[in-house]
């Protein structure tokens, strides 16, 4: 393997939008198979200054697979504009000096905390309203509601406690789907969708955390499910749920 830092002073008038392409570049980094993991990250004493973090396969994976490759033209599309910024550029090969700490990382912190999410239900929900089978159940949808979803699932893996003090958490959640009547097949697609939308803004793949991701869906939809049928009578009040890595811890690539 060998890593890839390129260092960007960016001004702070162009520190959102420089952001957001790169947020968007993001997916076809993702989906590039030379490419390990990836992390932008904002000087804290000096916030015009960025550090892109990319870990290639090989030297010759980045500058010749992927350059050349069908992700590469997506990828520079959205990140043009600031090749201009960019201060340094180079690949540095591992030492075979590393280690890890004790700290696990919740899996909100490991999917990419509220960005990700973000991107997630707005893309699911753009999903959804397409949909023949459960696009009617949105039909009058809060144009905010994507936003409100994110909050309830960034709480529930691991992250700020938003929903419940912004929205009134569980018995909010609970109050939306009482007498929706939601139908199995309903169900089935509401996740198969959010499933194609984790992969579209590239979520994290391993299997780790796509076990304990599909682990919650797989709960939470089905309960959702039985909350909705007529003559039900779930509790009125409970705490967000809180999920956890389960069985299997977050998985961490020998360098």
């Amino acid at each position: 393997m060998i890593v890839e830092y390129i260092r960007y002073r960016i001004p702070a008038e162009r520190a959102e939008e420089f952001e957001a392409a790169y947020r968007r570049a993001a997916v076809p980094l993702a989906n590039a198979p030379q490419c390990v993991d990836y992390e932008l990250t904002r000087c804290v004493d000096e916030p015009a200054c960025y550090v892109l973090r990319i870990t290639w396969t090989s030297a010759e994976d980045h500058l010749g697979g992927f350059r050349q490759g069908p992700d590469f033209p997506a990828f520079l599309a959205e990140i043009r504009p600031y090749v201009g910024d960019i201060e340094e550029m180079r690949h540095y090969a591992p030492t075979g000096v590393h280690g890890r700490g004790s700290s696990v990382p919740t899996l909100y912190e490991w999917a990419g905390g509220a960005e990700a999410f973000n991107r997630l239900t707005e893309t699911f929900y753009a999903k959804v309203l397409k949909d023949d089978l459960i696009g009617p159940l949105f039909a009058h949808m809060d144009p905010g509601h994507p936003r409100y979803v994110a909050m309830w699932l960034g709480e529930v893996f691991g992250g700020p406690d938003r929903y419940t003090r912004e929205r009134g958490g569980y018995p909010h959640m609970l109050s939306q789907h009482l007498g929706k009547g939601i139908s199995e097949p309903q169900r089935r697609r509401w996740v198969n969708l959010l499933l194609d939308a984790a992969d579209e803004v590239g979520l994290p793949r391993d299997p780790e955390f796509r076990a304990a991701f599909l682990g919650y869906i797989e709960w939470g939809t089905r309960l959702a499910f039985a909350n909705s049928q007529p003559g039900a009578t779930p509790p009125r009040q409970a705490p967000v749920p809180r999920w956890g890595w389960g069985v299997a811890p977050p998985y961490v690539p020998e360098g």
